[in-house]
């Protein structure tokens, strides 16, 4: 049976190529984003002229991150010179 603490703290970043703390500042920068992108929408919500494309930049920014740490993968939908958002938040 392998260690919980190992399983639960150096399995996965070892997985994707980092340490434990390399881990940790990406995973808390990418929720820090959702959090702060999530308010934003939740203000543009209340308020639709305020943060017309906060919410909508920073998941293509997240995006275009996770897609940019795997290898192999292609290129995000909205690089593509032909693509246009259905919708925006």
């Amino acid at each position: 049976m392998a260690n919980p603490l190992h399983r639960w703290f150096v399995e996965h970043p070892q997985s994707v190529g980092e340490t434990y703390t390399e881990h940790f500042g990406v995973a808390s920068r990418f929720g820090l984003t959702m959090v702060a992108g999530g308010l934003a929408c939740f203000v543009h919500a209340l308020v639709p002229a305020l943060f017309t494309r906060t919410g909508s930049g920073a998941i293509k920014r997240l995006y275009s991150e996770m897609v940019s740490r795997q290898p192999g993968v292609r290129r995000p939908a909205y690089e593509e010179p032909t693509w246009r958002p259905e919708y925006e938040i």
